[in-house]
């Protein structure tokens, strides 16, 4: 198979993934649509670029320029939706190596022909372009450990590095005075539509399987979260308190837990509306969450009611630990519309015994314990017996 032949097939297969890119489109949340839209505005573009590859009626001068402009380009846009899918703006000068690579190729094809320049020009410019999508994709601080998005990182990583390896070869052995893109019998022209189809071919693949991950993954934080406080919701604490219970009892350890209440929720309710009660619901899981230890898990399990999987299993480091969480509420007023509106809460501790045959029955006594706590005039901590 010829060059041109190779690009057009290539052209063909790009094409066929980035319409198989645009189908899913509709079935992926709000967020992730933008950069697959640059994705796949990006592949057709440089499906584009490697169509132009192939029409030898095309004067020399006008086909480099654009084919190999069209590839800059839908690099460039790549890019974008990278940026796109971890949430970053767009760089001010991000278009620059395309549009300077562009000018460059079109100056030493048509203007002052010089094909070893103009070959260094798309190189350099596919490095910085390729260089900053490295960049994001393998920045520590936004790695999810996805082998997806690592797929990704290594193929625009090993592209980067045939650019510049081609770099280097043409600025240290030069032109050969016979070389010619349409040459079949040149090793440059025999590689390149097989560095060429990596990124739309296989970095496509990678892309969407990025996209499935990430979507994975919000479901399974959706499952396990409480939508309003971010908290751990009540099935999560289940999971976890039925399997460190067990764990527990195989080791002949103990657990320990407090179930905390907002005292006189109701009439923030009444009195501010359910909007103001939402509010002062994150406010006490903030205050929560900030005197939690990082053994602990806290829980929402649902209305005003809190749970905390204490990582102390006796009783007097729980009293303490709850103690902690009753003074964090009690020291940090909700303020709403300027008005300073004091919550307490009533925590009731159970540590596990011979007696709880299970996870909720440990639940159970540590709920009597709270009532207690109600009982006995709010904002306090109580043992279950």
């Amino acid at each position: 198979m010829d060059s041109r032949t190779a690009y057009v097939v290539l052209a063909m297969m790009t094409l066929a993934n980035s319409g198989a890119l645009g189908l899913i489109l509709r079935d992926l949340p709000e967020l992730l649509r933008p950069s697959v839209r640059s994705w796949q505005a990006g592949t057709l573009v440089i499906a584009g670029g490697y169509v132009l590859h192939a029409f030898p009626s095309l004067p020399l001068a006008v086909m480099v320029t654009l084919s190999n402009g069209a590839i800059l380009l839908g690099l460039t846009i790549c890019w974008r939706g990278v940026q796109q899918f971890d949430g970053l703006p767009r760089k001010s000068w991000q278009l620059l190596p395309a549009a300077a690579g562009t000018f460059a190729i079109f100056w030493y094809s048509a203007l002052q022909p010089d094909t070893l320049v103009r070959i260094l020009a798309v190189s350099l410019a596919s490095i910085v372009i390729l260089a900053g999508c490295v960049a994001i994709l393998a920045d520590p601080g936004r790695r999810d450990g996805s082998r997806s998005r690592q797929l990704l990182m290594i193929l625009f990583l090993s592209i980067m590095l045939l650019n510049c390896l081609r770099f280097a070869y043409f600025a240290w052995a030069g032109i050969p005075a016979d070389f010619s893109i349409a040459d079949n019998g040149s090793m440059a022209n025999v590689i390149s539509p097989l560095v060429a189809a990596m990124l739309p071919v296989i970095g496509t693949t990678a892309f969407t399987l990025m996209c499935s991950e990430r979507l994975r993954r919000q479901w399974e934080h959706a499952a396990s979260t409480d939508h309003l406080t971010g908290l751990a919701n009540r099935r999560t604490l289940t999971e976890m308190g039925r399997l460190r219970f067990e764990t527990a009892r195989t080791r002949e350890e103990r657990v320990a837990i407090a179930l905390i209440d907002v005292d006189a929720f109701k009439s923030i309710n009444d009195r501010f509306g359910h909007e103001a009660g939402d509010l002062a619901l994150k406010h006490v899981a903030a205050s929560l969450n900030a005197a939690t230890m990082p053994s602990d898990l806290l829980a929402r399990t649902g209305g005003e009611e809190f749970v905390a999987l204490l990582g102390q299993s006796e009783a007097e480091p729980a009293q303490m630990a709850a103690e902690r969480l009753r003074l964090a509420v009690q020291r940090h007023p909700f303020i709403l519309r300027g008005m300073r509106i004091p919550l307490t809460v009533s925590v009731g501790i159970a540590v596990s015994q011979e007696g709880d045959t299970d996870f909720d029955s440990l639940l159970r006594r540590a709920d009597q314990a709270m009532y207690t706590a109600k009982s006995a005039g709010r904002n306090r901590v109580e043992l279950a017996a």
